[in-house]
């Protein structure tokens, strides 16, 4: 099977229709212009992301797919009356694994390598220039299943193609998230549902959703050709991303300060 040459996070989080402020032609994700982050509350506790934390991803071509994630380094949610009211996390770029290929040491032709290399160079990551991405929070609300929908755009049918938005989805999404999100020095708002849970010192929110690689300028392979199209010769714009937080408490608003 063919290595899959890329695929972008594209690391750090965007769905469909909010309040963003603008749209994007990706089908999948409302993306809008960046936005003003939220403000923590006087009374907000803050809660510190712990190394069980990640970004995750799932990269499409019509020969194949490859996963992945993106270890966040560091990271706070505020919490106030039981709900995010504010936070931001970033993401080491240069940390991101391939996990559904082998990794070989011994082998001088190692498929992981060149994938995760291919990853890191310009035609992605540009890791060098951009060793991170981040992901600030501009908006909460609570989710409703009636007005808020999750609409994924149809993909050029091959065996391969990425799962729709509704498909790939969380399961009984809690709350609507917006927030700016940060790659390869460019900034874009986006939305998506997400799942958040407050027990005690313990916050954990999880989120499922699609994004265009594009927007960020992840350009490689995309799919503007049609004639790469007839030929399979293209990755799709479309990653599945996930975002996994895990958070415990850290103190006050006033600590944090």
């Amino acid at each position: 099977m063919k290595i899959l040459k890329g695929i972008a996070f594209a690391s750090i989080t965007a769905l469909m229709l909010s309040a963003c402020g603008g749209n994007s032609n990706s089908g999948d994700a409302v993306v809008g212009e960046e936005q003003e982050a939220a403000e923590a509350g006087v009374s907000s506790v803050r809660f510190a992301a712990n190394d069980e934390s990640k970004v995750t991803w799932i990269g499409s071509k019509p020969t194949g797919k490859h996963n992945g994630m993106i270890p966040v380094t560091e990271g706070e949610l505020f919490i106030e009356n039981g709900t995010i009211t504010s936070g931001s996390f970033t993401m080491n770029i240069k940390g991101l694994e391939v996990l559904d290929l082998e990794n070989d040491p011994n082998k001088e032709d190692d498929m992981n390598d060149k994938l995760t290399g291919h990853l890191m160079s310009e035609d992605f990551f540009a890791a060098d220039s951009f060793p991170t991405a981040s992901f600030e929070i501009t908006e909460v609300k609570a989710f409703d299943a009636e007005t808020m929908k999750v609409e994924g755009k149809e993909q050029f049918e091959t065996e391969f193609k990425p799962a729709n938005a509704e498909e790939f989805m969380i399961e009984n999404p809690t709350h609507w998230v917006s927030g700016n999100l940060t790659m390869r020095g460019t900034t874009k708002n986006i939305a998506f549902p997400a799942s958040v849970s407050v027990e005690g010192d313990k916050v954990t929110a999880e989120a499922k959703f699609n994004i265009d690689r594009t927007d960020w300028g992840l350009m490689y392979g995309d799919e503007a050709s049609v004639a790469d199209k007839a030929k399979d010769k293209f990755i799709y714009n479309t990653v599945n991303v996930g975002i996994n937080l895990v958070a415990t408490q850290a103190g006050d608003v006033a600590a944090a300060q």
